[in-house]
């Protein structure tokens, strides 16, 4: 269901699913592993960081099956494309008690993705998956995706945590070209549409199935 930016019910964006599986043992284990010791919002800080570095960061990876998408999975795997990296943190958020959801967007050009952006025939990427977190006052959008290892070979900041502030893409590389914009936001959601994602992809890519023909050797 989609989710009004200034109308989301902030215990929906609290309740564990199928996918969203904060009550997971492994997923558990790996927050306080992350924030053990910290307090208030150092602990999401934490939480960014663990998701953002520990989880690589696989933009072939890209899958609208439930059960290649749920939390757990990803932190199995340690690697994952967007929408997966984004679903994490925002379990992980709402197994601490922070209202988070996921948002999706069309985005122009995106990081380690020359050969992709082949296969799929343009520079323009949808669905693009990032998170949202309810600071208090309201939603914070972050995108805790792109490893600062990747960051650094290819040559743009890293995107840091912010509580206050949205921290979505990087405009910019260093040499100051423009990197990455966002052509058209969807929205947030407080549960992930599958079908939704899927319909987006196809309807933006409808010589792939993301399934079959999308490997880093295809």
């Amino acid at each position: 269901m989609q989710t009004d930016l200034h109308g989301i019910l902030r215990n929906a964006a609290l309740a564990g699913d199928n996918l969203f599986n904060a009550d997971h043992p492994l997923l558990m284990r790996h927050v306080h592993a992350a924030v053990v010791g910290s307090r208030s919002w150092d602990r999401v800080a934490k939480w960014y960081e663990r998701v953002r570095d520990g989880i690589w960061y696989d933009p072939w990876r890209i899958s609208f099956k439930a059960e290649s998408l749920r939390a757990s999975r990803t932190l199995e795997d340690q690697r994952g494309h967007c929408v997966a990296k984004s679903i994490l943190f925002a379990a992980g958020c709402r197994a601490m008690g922070v209202p988070a959801v996921v948002g999706f967007a069309r985005v122009r050009n995106h990081l380690a993705t020359e050969s992709l952006e082949k296969k799929l025939g343009t520079h323009v990427l949808q669905p693009h998956g990032y998170a949202a977190f309810w600071n208090g006052e309201r939603w914070v959008k972050c995108t805790p995706v792109f490893n600062s290892e990747l960051c650094v070979r290819l040559g743009v900041p890293t995107l840091e945590f912010s509580a206050t502030q949205d921290t979505l893409f990087q405009a910019h590389d260093a040499d100051g070209k423009s990197f990455m914009t966002y052509e058209e936001d969807f929205g947030l959601f407080s549960e992930v549409p599958l079908a939704q994602l899927r319909d987006w992809f196809t309807s933006a890519y409808p010589h792939i199935d993301p399934e079959v023909d999308l490997t880093p050797d295809s």
